[in-house]
């Protein structure tokens, strides 16, 4: 007789993810005020597009009066620090309040060779800073970080690699090896970051090489599914059915996506189908599908809920509960970015679930590109800055009232 799965309720409220009193303690009133206005303009279209390209300009010849601004606005709310030093400093603050830390070297858009074993230094120092703080389990890396695009391209594309390049490929498949290798050594999970879908194909073969690798007996190496993308489940199915033939964990993000906008315009002006789901309830249906089937095999699944959206964080929420996975559960964890969803995080992480914090660092004019991609993505997100601009209104109401 076939058992019957677990069911869960299609709008489940398990936790009230409303309470700004609980997501705001950690925040004075003029934090919340200089929140408020930085996400009152993010909210506007036209100016954080106007605004972002002024920023990055500016950083980029610096202007004198640039990275000032930019430490004390966008800086302030969504990056760690300058510096591990720093980062340790809201790393301390975090696990007060028992939220973890997914720390990633924010830097971007550079592409040498000298640039990608400075990023690839800078990732174990990382590691090693992880190992000596036990709220800093995850490192997150992005492979285009290690590699040129154009390498990553053609390897994604099935072009024929010359020498030259077959060379290249093997010295991107080194550099992760050398990072898997380390965070093994140290106890530390790492975390890597899907990208374009012209180069994923190229990430998931050093990725899933790697995972069947390291993964034995705990999940090392954690590839991440972009569930925007209409072909992302069946990738995640066919990954664990390899890592489970292998004898492996499958390490898994579960995020729905960052390049939506990219992706649609590239396809359109180079005559291919879109890769995005046609909309966005879509992508929702194929968020919580994936979400349901990483606890359906929780034993061989090691997985991050990375989701701002509270409907798929209930919804996963009642599944563990259906299914009578413990909170606490090793390979059960939620994730939100710094600066962001902080009504989530910290609901969660009061009520004894496994949370953490993804939390970019690095020199500002190095993260720039980071928080310029950042801004615009989010206005990209249907009413995610009208949200938490709501949310700290709402808190600062609550304060003032209470005086």
């Amino acid at each position: 007789m076939e058992l019957k799965k677990p069911t869960t309720p299609a709008n489940p409220q398990v936790l009230n993810f409303g309470d700004t009193a609980v997501a705001f303690a950690h925040r004075t009133d003029q934090e919340l005020k200089d929140a408020k206005l930085l996400f009152g303009f993010i909210n506007r279209p036209l100016l954080n597009k106007i605004g972002s390209a002024i920023g990055a300009f500016a950083i980029k010849w610096k202007l004198p009066f640039a990275e000032r601004i930019t430490m004390q606005t966008v800086y302030k709310q969504f990056v760690g620090g300058r510096t591990l030093l720093e980062v340790e400093e809201a790393a301390e603050k975090l696990n007060q309040l028992n939220v973890s830390c997914a720390l990633d070297y924010g830097a971007e858009g550079k592409n040498n060779e000298t640039a990608y074993n400075t990023t690839m230094t800078e990732c174990i120092r990382a590691i090693e800073f992880a190992s000596q703080h036990a709220n800093v389990p995850i490192v997150t890396t992005k492979i285009s970080g290690l590699a040129s695009d154009d390498l990553l391209l053609a390897v994604s594309a099935g072009k024929v690699l010359s020498a030259d390049d077959e060379k290249s490929y093997r010295a991107v498949a080194k550099r992760l090896d050398s990072l898997c290798h380390v965070a093994s050594e140290k106890g530390v999970q790492l975390y890597i970051d899907a990208e374009e879908s012209w180069i994923q194909p190229a990430i998931d073969k050093v990725v899933n090489n790697a995972m069947l690798r390291y993964n034995k007996g705990r999940a090392v190496v954690c590839s991440t599914y972009q569930l925007y993308r209409h072909d992302r489940y069946d990738a995640l199915v066919e990954q664990h059915n390899i890592c489970r033939s292998g004898g492996v964990i499958l390490g898994a993000k579960l995020v729905r996506g960052a390049y939506m906008e990219k992706e649609r315009a590239r396809a359109k002006e180079m005559g291919y189908p879109s890769p995005i789901n046609p909309d966005k309830a879509t992508s929702d249906a194929e968020y919580n599908k994936a979400v349901a089937y990483c606890l359906d095999n929780i034993e061989t699944i090691d997985f991050v809920n990375a989701s701002h959206n509270e409907l798929s964080v209930q919804l996963m929420l009642a599944g563990m509960q259906t299914r009578a996975i413990d909170k606490s559960h090793k390979h059960v964890l939620f994730c939100q970015l710094y600066g962001m969803s902080d009504n989530i995080t910290f609901k969660l992480a009061a009520e004894g679930y496994r949370v953490a914090k993804y939390l970019p660092y690095g020199p500002v004019a190095d993260v720039v590109p980071y928080l310029v991609r950042r801004a615009q993505e989010n206005t990209s997100i249907a009413g995610e800055m009208g949200r938490e601009l709501g949310l700290v209104i709402k808190e600062l109401e609550r304060r003032k009232s209470e005086v």
